[in-house]
C-alpha cells in the first residue's frame, strides 16, 4: 500500500486542564498495610476509595452500610498550608493534618498497637 492510500486520522480526545488527584505506590502500600493489620485484628471490613480533581480519599468501614470508622484524604492544594494529609474519624472529626503520610497515620498506628496489646 503507497502512502497516498490510506488516510490516518488523528484519535479524538478531550483535553483537560485538572488531572485527577491519586495516590502514589508507596503512599497506597502503606494505607493498605495497615488496613490489613486492622483486617486481621477484626476492626475493619471493607473500605472504599474516591479519586477527584481536588482529592484522593481512603475511607475504613467496619461494615459496609456503616459511615467509615477513618478516613484518609490527600489533598494537594493544602500542601502549603497545615499539610495535605488529613485524618478524620467516624464522626468527620479531623484527627491529625500534616505533610508527611506515616506521621498522619500515627493515631490508627497506636491503636492497633493497644488493641494487641490487650
Amino acid at each position: 500500500m503507497r502512502s497516498e492510500d490510506s488516510n490516518v486520522s488523528s484519535f479524538p480526545h478531550r483535553h483537560t486542564s485538572v488531572a485527577q488527584v491519586g495516590f502514589e505506590r508507596k503512599e497506597i502500600e502503606r494505607i493498605l498495610n495497615l488496613y490489613g493489620r486492622m483486617v486481621a485484628a477484626g476492626h475493619w471490613r471493607d473500605y472504599a476509595m474516591d479519586m477527584s480533581k481536588d482529592a484522593a480519599i481512603f475511607a475504613a468501614f467496619r461494615r459496609t452500610s456503616e459511615r467509615p470508622q477513618m478516613r484518609i484524604e490527600k489533598r494537594p492544594a493544602d500542601r502549603n498550608k497545615q499539610g495535605m494529609w488529613t485524618l478524620h474519624g467516624e464522626h468527620g472529626q479531623i484527627l491529625k493534618r500534616g505533610h508527611d503520610l506515616a506521621g498522619v497515620l500515627a493515631p490508627m498506628e497506636r491503636k492497633l498497637l493497644k488493641l494487641v496489646s490487650d
